[in-house]
């Protein structure tokens, strides 16, 4: 079967989520990896909504955090407030973000556009992101990958990575161990130098070259293994996510 650089994104990020962990989502691509990871390899992982779903069986693509579909066979309906404390307590495993901008140490902006005081773009800022990248363990950012968006430096840190560098996170009070994980782009999957924490290149995405993706970053990648190839979506992955997870094509699109 064929496939878009959506599903390949899509399925990429649902490997990375391990059976019997957590994951803090939203709506969109993050959910619908996760609702593909739960499907396949991970069925007892625990999804996690910012508006108090807890361990919800999604039955259909929710709409939004709150949507009622969030609470289907949940093991709880709470608050944000007590999801938010769960992530501060060290209890969730993995979270999904993006961003506007994103910068070589997985710092990301999705406030402004621009001068603060004066931005070209005002932005939705940060709604849990701060919060959700601060305290939970890894966090897998989504994005499409230009040079705009990949940028040297942020026009505003809205929500942190590995902020300047080894040991910036925990000089800033955020607990050890904490930080990006991965990036996911409908390019390739990046991860982070271990000594420098800087974005590097782990595997690039069926027909796509290295010489694609550093045209396509704003920044020097780091050095790093030869990049593996990002395993294509298998049929199966691919029937799931068109006939189960989202069957309306809010997330996939029209066509393909």
């Amino acid at each position: 079967m064929s496939f878009t650089a959506t599903e390949v994104m899509i399925c990429s990020a649902a490997r990375e989520l391990e059976d019997g962990k957590s994951v803090a989502v939203g709506t969109g691509l993050p959910c619908a990896a996760a609702m593909l990871a739960q499907r396949t390899h991970a069925p007892n992982l625990v999804i996690l909504f910012e508006a108090g779903g807890v361990a919800p069986q999604l039955p259909t693509m929710p709409v939004s955090v709150g949507d009622s579909t969030t609470f289907h066979r949940a093991l709880m309906a709470t608050s944000m407030a007590d999801v938010m404390q769960f992530c501060q307590r060290g209890m969730v495993d993995y979270t999904f973000l993006s961003g506007a901008q994103i910068d070589p140490y997985g710092n990301l902006n999705s406030t402004v556009i621009g001068p603060h005081a004066k931005p070209k773009v005002r932005l939705p800022g940060s709604g849990g992101a701060n919060d959700l990248a601060s305290f939970c363990w890894r966090t897998l950012i989504v994005m499409k990958h230009d040079a705009k968006k990949f940028s040297e430096k942020l026009d505003f840190l809205t929500t942190p990575g590995y902020l300047t560098g080894p040991g910036a996170r925990e000089a800033a009070g955020l607990p050890p161990g904490t930080g990006p994980h991965r990036v996911i782009t409908d390019l390739c999957v990046l991860d982070f130098c271990p000594t420098t924490k800087r974005m590097r290149v782990k595997s690039l995405h069926p027909g796509r070259t290295l010489e694609e993706v550093k045209a396509a970053t704003g920044f020097a990648l780091a050095d790093g293994p030869p990049p593996e190839q990002t395993p294509a979506p298998t049929d199966e992955q691919l029937r799931i996510l068109r006939t189960d997870v989202d069957p309306g094509r809010y997330v996939l699109g029209k066509a393909g």
